[in-house]
């Protein structure tokens, strides 16, 4: 803290103590030289505690003794008495702050910093502060009244320790509450207080007034001041807590104010250290009472709200998720239960829907055996059994086509309204028990293509052992194990494309398929040139573009030309038409037809083909792992399409059609080495 800071604050705790230092001695009641009140006593921890730290706290050392001197000497104590309540100052304020820091490091009293006094807990630490800091300067300031007065006064001790406590409680919270609301005000904007609410401080305030008039002022000989307690219960139960701080802060001082001029109840104890004793115990009762109701109720609203916001939160989360889950009691009754669980069991129509029977949500066993009513997961658990997860088959009216989901459930601990409840969850598992028996399949059918070409490489291999002497034993056994190898690869280059067709990432892109095919079919020429087979024929209408990701929809089309091409009767020249059209069926599709002169695909297995590992000529001399069309089915379905296949309209042969996303870019000039141009349509029959 700088200098000038730092003297700015002395300067102007420095008045504040003068001003209430001399009020105090206005208040010594007799010759004991002790106050009645001692307002000075609050504002000097305020300023002890906002100035611990500073490099320039001697400053307040100097002013405070100087004005303790000065205002002693004023109103007619010796200077040797003067000193003492200097030291019992100085002593008192340094104990507290220690105290204070030590007790209280979250909460500064000062209005600008901390998160000051929220907790019933750390007004109790702050009275125990309070309470240690004045007897310690009680054990120096009644005891230089008697040394220089010649007798120790017992009650003006105690006078001493109370209205010390009471003014550090009164005015240290009041500053602080008064000024973390001045902070809330300019930070955030206020609210307006209902009408109702106004009308309730006003009639509070004016309640107050009058019953401390009536108490202190009309019959001021009734020893009945207890019975204002009940307007400092109403604040502290009602309104806000820096509302009651200022309520316990006027009225405290208003009825000190009339004990001095001789009237109230406590004004006719005719014992001025009885007299005072008892009118701060009146004001400490009254602010402790008060700022305990009110914390009390701040706390109790407090965990209310966060309380209110985890359940909130609580809410949001369990109705968002996929999976189903509720709480459910003996007799089917739901406490919680999110939308999930409604769509999962497919029987729900409400969210209030109490649990129906087993039959109800046609709830099986996987054997297809319905599920008694005891043995429900919510019913075993409820019954005290540890019951591991387990999977269920669903088919009601609601899921007609059937689910299977996996149940989980376990026994909430404890007792809502003095009943056992199950927390029971429910997960969709129906893709993947699916997505596992596919699998299963698929692994099934690799094993057995692969050991038909591993048994013809081991049986010719055995057979070569044997016939090492015939040249030409050994060139037929090695062109057979040459053939199973090559068999054995295709089938495992397949299965990797098939593997990529399903799960690598879609890069979609702008796809010109006229110069795709272009650079298809030119290599399949090429081909049958170098081979000397028959050259196929292709013939391309005006083909449009589509958004696919390019080298799934390579694949694609390879795969299908490849077939076309590989299913044509000996001796008949492969003839392929390709063309395009907007899908009647779907909007923003392209629906691609691929026409062969093919031998076709025999009756009943148009849509069998589409199938892992399906062989329609199984029985003929064309070899294949009939995973191609899978390949192409699952590359079209990834890509949001269908695909068919149907006999050529024309004559013998196959239409191939598929659909893919049309084009949703306009054409630009294409690069790379396989988006080239070419005319629209053409015939290479070369």
């Amino acid at each position: 803290m700088t200098f000038s800071r730092s003297a700015a604050r002395t300067v102007g705790f420095s008045i504040l103590y003068l001003v209430t230092a001399y009020l105090g001695r206005l208040t010594v009641l007799d010759d004991t030289n002790l106050s009645l009140v001692w307002p000075a006593a609050g504002i000097l921890v305020v300023w002890f505690v906002a100035q611990r730290g500073s490099r320039w706290q001697w400053l307040d050392v100097l002013s405070l003794s100087a004005i303790t001197m000065t205002v002693n000497l004023a109103t007619g104590a010796s200077a040797a008495l003067a000193a003492f309540f200097v030291a019992a100052n100085l002593v008192q304020a340094y104990l507290f702050t220690a105290l204070f820091h030590r007790w209280l490091p979250e909460s500064v009293t000062s209005s600008d910093h901390g998160e000051g006094l929220s907790r019933l807990w750390q007004v109790w630490r702050l009275v125990g502060a309070a309470a240690i800091a004045s007897g310690a300067g009680a054990l120096i300031g009644p005891t230089g009244v008697w040394l220089t007065g010649g007798e120790y006064s017992w009650p003006g001790a105690l006078v001493w320790v109370t209205r010390n406590v009471v003014s550090i409680l009164l005015i240290s919270i009041a500053v602080r509450g008064v000024g973390r609301s001045w902070v809330r005000r300019h930070t955030y904007r206020p609210r307006a207080l209902p009408i109702g609410r106004t009308l309730e401080y006003a009639l509070l305030s004016v309640a107050s007034v009058a019953a401390y008039y009536l108490m202190f002022g009309l019959a001021n000989d009734l020893p009945a001041a207890f019975a204002l307690i009940a307007m400092t219960v109403w604040a502290g139960v009602r309104l806000n807590t820096t509302y009651v701080v200022l309520h316990n802060l006027m009225f405290g001082t208003l009825a000190v104010l009339f004990t001095l001029a001789g009237e109230g109840p406590f004004a006719m104890i005719a014992s001025h250290p009885v007299r005072a004793l008892v009118a701060q115990l009146f004001v400490g009762t009254v602010a402790i009472v008060g700022l305990s109701l009110a914390l009390s109720r701040d706390e109790r609203n407090a965990l209310t709200a966060r309380l209110r916001e985890q359940a909130q939160l609580l809410t949001t989360v369990i109705e968002s998720v996929s999976e189903g889950i509720g709480v459910v009691d003996e007799q089917g009754a739901f406490l919680v239960r999110n939308p999930a669980m409604g769509r999962l069991l497919g029987g729900f129509t409400s969210l209030d829907e109490s649990a129906e029977a087993a039959t109800y949500y046609g709830v099986f066993h996987l054997d297809g055996t319905p599920v008694a009513e005891d043995d429900l997961p919510q019913r075993r658990v409820l019954a005290g059994e540890q019951l591991a997860p387990t999977e269920y088959l669903i088919r009601n009216a609601g899921v007609p086509e059937g689910r299977i989901v996996k149940v989980t459930a376990v026994l909430l601990p404890g007792h809502i309204n003095e009943q056992p409840h199950a927390v029971v969850a429910v997960y969709d598992v129906t893709a993947d028990r699916r997505h596992r028996d596919e699998l299963a399949n698929f692994a099934g059918v690799v094993a057995h293509d692969l050991l038909n070409p591993l048994a013809t490489v081991e049986g010719w291999s055995d057979a070569l052992l044997e016939d090492l002497d015939d040249p030409a034993a050994l060139v037929d056994g090695i062109g057979r194990i040459q053939r199973a190898s090559a068999r054995m690869r295709t089938l495992i280059d397949d299965l990797l494309v098939y593997t990529t067709a399903r799960d690598a990432a879609l890069m979609p892109a702008y796809c010109d398929l006229t110069s795709l095919l272009a650079d298809i079919t030119a290599g399949r020429i090429d081909h049958a040139q170098s081979a000397g087979e028959a050259v196929p024929s292709f013939r391309c209408g005006d083909l449009a573009a589509v958004d696919g990701d390019p080298l799934l929809v390579r694949q694609l089309l390879e795969n299908l030309i490849g077939n076309a091409i590989k299913y044509t009767a000996p001796g008949v020249t492969p003839a392929i038409t390709v063309t395009t059209a907007a899908d009647p069926d779907g909007d923003g599709l392209t629906r691609v037809e691929i026409t062969d002169n093919g031998i076709g695909i025999p009756a009943g297995h148009h849509d069998a083909v589409f199938g892992n590992f399906h062989r329609a000529h199984r029985d003929t001399d064309y070899t294949g792992t009939g995973l191609g069309l899978a390949i192409c089915k699952r590359i079209v379905e990834r890509h949001g399409g269908t695909i068919a296949a149907a006999d050529n309209p024309a004559g013998p042969g196959t239409r191939i059609s598929f659909t893919l996303p049309s084009a949703t870019i306009p054409a630009r000039a294409p690069t790379g080495p396989n988006t080239h141009r070419v005319p629209s349509s053409f015939d290479q029959a070369r």
